[in-house]
């Protein structure tokens, strides 16, 4: 993946949350244009003041489609958070990235996905795929894209500002909100970081100073596979429910599946 673009226009999904708020900062200060996607104008106004807005939901495909209407990048930080039941990871971790594929309808926009650094684990009590599901579907859309995989946040203290970024899942550590939104919004500007997926923690040392060095150490995700370079085998496509084999096949791209 080499595609390179110039952005100024960034939809950002989740703008509301913990780190949304703060992936708008980061975009801010980065001189882009973040416009933040709300279901509440008068929410989003008190909490991003002063911030384009734009209404919509993510089960709303005719709302996103006016939503993603021009943007040159999207970011990606919603999430069910501390609600566990199954339909709704499925239908706002998962369905959120499907709806908004659906909706580009064509348009090719750089995307940042947020998932979890448990994306991949079987083994975690009360883990479950929706949050890989929704990573396979962004790859299979032959969008350039970059896919973060956050560990614990707050889980790291105020000197622990160097980041690690590993791959292959079996990664585990804590993170600061900041540093979160602050890789997002610099995997959108950095083409080192196309086309890779990565766990993201913190340890002791010093802010990164090259970012391109430190997403150009990874390994970029296969062409035409749907999991990241080094994810474990554990989950075929194959014996993935009909549902979510149709919505991998509605959404593949001729592009093929890494851009």
């Amino acid at each position: 993946m080499s595609q390179k673009q110039n952005i100024t226009d960034v939809l950002m999904v989740g703008a509301t949350g913990s780190i949304g708020r703060l992936a708008v900062q980061a975009a801010q200060r980065h001189d882009l244009r973040p416009r933040a996607l709300v279901r509440d104008l008068r929410r989003g106004e008190e909490l991003l003041p002063g911030v384009e807005l734009v209404r919509g939901d993510l089960e709303d495909l005719a709302s996103l489609r006016s939503a993603v209407c021009g943007a040159d990048a999207i970011v990606l930080t919603h999430g069910s958070g501390s609600d566990s039941r199954t339909d709704a990871r499925a239908h706002v971790d998962y369905g959120g990235v499907r709806n908004i594929l659906q909706a580009l309808d064509g348009a090719r926009p750089r995307v940042a996905l947020m998932t979890s650094i448990y994306a991949t684990r079987s083994d975690i009590p009360g883990a479950a795929p929706w949050k890989r599901r929704s990573e396979r579907l962004l790859r299979a859309g032959g969008l350039p894209y970059t896919i973060v995989r956050p560990g614990w946040f707050d889980h790291a203290g105020p000197t622990q500002r160097r980041l690690v970024l590993e791959q292959g899942g079996t990664a585990d550590g804590g993170i600061a909100r900041d540093q979160i939104a602050e890789t997002l919004m610099r995997s959108l500007l950095t083409n080192t970081a196309l086309g890779k997926t990565f766990e993201l923690i913190a340890t002791e040392g010093e802010e990164p100073s090259d970012w391109a060095e430190l997403f150009g150490a990874l390994k970029t995700d296969e062409s035409g596979s749907v999991d990241g370079v080094l994810d474990p085998y554990d989950l075929p496509v194959d014996a993935e429910p009909r549902a979510v084999r149709a919505d991998l096949d509605a959404i593949r791209s001729p592009h093929g599946t890494s851009g």
